[in-house]
């Protein structure tokens, strides 16, 4: 939802009685999902006394919170094979850039990172991932455009288990969630990756843009078909972005939201905070 999605309902009901109409044309609007909304209405409903816009807004809150996970464990390294991390999604979310942040922010904490540049079908991914490494001092394996990315992914699990790496983050080429072919050799991906240790990949990010609305929802279900979620990373949350979607994948596909970007910089990467997130729509 924009942020200040609560300030509209202030602002839109303030003063004067609660129009339902408009009320849930506001819910529906900010990405939240008809379940979502409809659960707001009907507790809305069921209240005695006039409706304010700030009741409106405490149940809102409620709900919203009611949904999304209380809890938001780090990704802890294990002690004798890499922590294995699948970044996915389609093209323009800002994985590659998301890849980045997510190094730097484990580098910050004093692990050892490798990256595996799994998007061979665009040769600037490949270069923009090798810029990045050189800027974090983390290694990178890469390989010729056009290559196999299950088979890279494969290579590079190995070369981090023989260094002792306690991370290997891998990204992958953006697809179109509606291609089939694209969306099967993340399975391929997978596999590759569980033949040389049955647990792994151990994440499986989707990376989504949240300017996109409600279309994220539909990407998230197509991506969990493919590859089994098990979070997802929340981009340009610092601009007109709308978050509410989150609410909705989470409602219904059960994927929590793990990290939020915030900008372009390495540190504009945060693990998510349901409370601070649901402040920010203040």
């Amino acid at each position: 939802m924009p942020f200040g999605f609560f300030k509209a309902i202030a602002q839109k009901f303030l003063g004067k009685p609660v129009d339902w109409d408009e009320l849930e044309e506001l819910l529906i609007r900010a990405d939240l999902g008809v379940p979502t909304a409809t659960a707001i209405l009907d507790t809305l409903r069921a209240r005695q006394g006039p409706l304010t816009a700030d009741t409106v807004i405490e149940v809102a809150r409620e709900e919203i919170l009611r949904i999304l996970p209380k809890d938001n464990p780090p990704l802890r390294p294990f002690p004798n094979r890499p922590r294995v991390i699948l970044l996915v999604g389609v093209n323009g979310t800002g994985k590659t850039t998301t890849t980045a942040k997510l190094a730097h922010s484990l580098v910050a904490r004093r692990h050892s990172v490798l990256l595996a540049a799994a998007d061979t079908f665009r040769a600037a991914a490949i270069e923009q991932l090798a810029t990045w490494s050189q800027r974090l001092g983390v290694e990178m394996i890469r390989g010729q455009y056009g290559a196999d990315p299950a088979a890279l992914c494969h290579d590079a699990w190995q070369s981090a288990q023989r260094r002792n790496i306690e991370y290997l983050l891998c990204d992958t080429a953006g697809r179109l969630h509606t291609k089939d072919n694209l969306m099967q050799e993340l399975g391929k991906v997978k596999r590759a990756l569980a033949k040389l240790d049955p647990t792994a990949p151990h994440d499986c990010l989707l990376v989504i843009d949240a300017t996109t609305g409600s279309n994220a929802l539909v990407q998230a279900r197509e991506f969990h078909k493919a590859a089994q979620l098990t979070g997802l990373v929340l981009t340009k949350l610092d601009g007109s972005g709308k978050g509410g979607v989150a609410v909705a994948i989470q409602r219904e596909l059960g994927i929590p939201v793990r990290f939020v970007g915030t900008g372009e910089k390495l540190e504009n990467l945060a693990p998510f905070e349901p409370n601070a997130f649901v402040e920010q729509m203040l």
